[in-house]
């Protein structure tokens, strides 16, 4: 009968908290993952891994027009190539 009135443990409580605690982004939505973003819109080809970055490696359609500078692990060189 002492075990009804005794206060919950650390661990318990965190238990509890951890079952009863909301999201903070709220609740996750379905979606139905697609490649279309992935792919070249001028060919239809996957974006290759080695030059998918910049440019398509099949068709030579330019995803990415920008001038890359350098920085502290990229270099001021396109660096989808190799």
């Amino acid at each position: 009968m002492e075990n009804d009135n005794k206060k919950p443990s650390f661990i318990e409580r965190m238990k509890q908290r951890a079952v009863s605690q909301e999201p903070y982004s709220g609740k996750a939505e379905d979606f139905n993952p697609g490649t279309n973003q992935a792919a070249c819109p001028n060919c239809g080809a996957g974006r290759a891994k080695q030059d998918g970055l910049t440019h398509c490696a099949y068709c030579g359609h330019t995803f990415i027009n920008t001038t890359l500078s350098d920085g502290h692990y990229i270099k001021g060189s396109d660096n989808s190539t190799i």
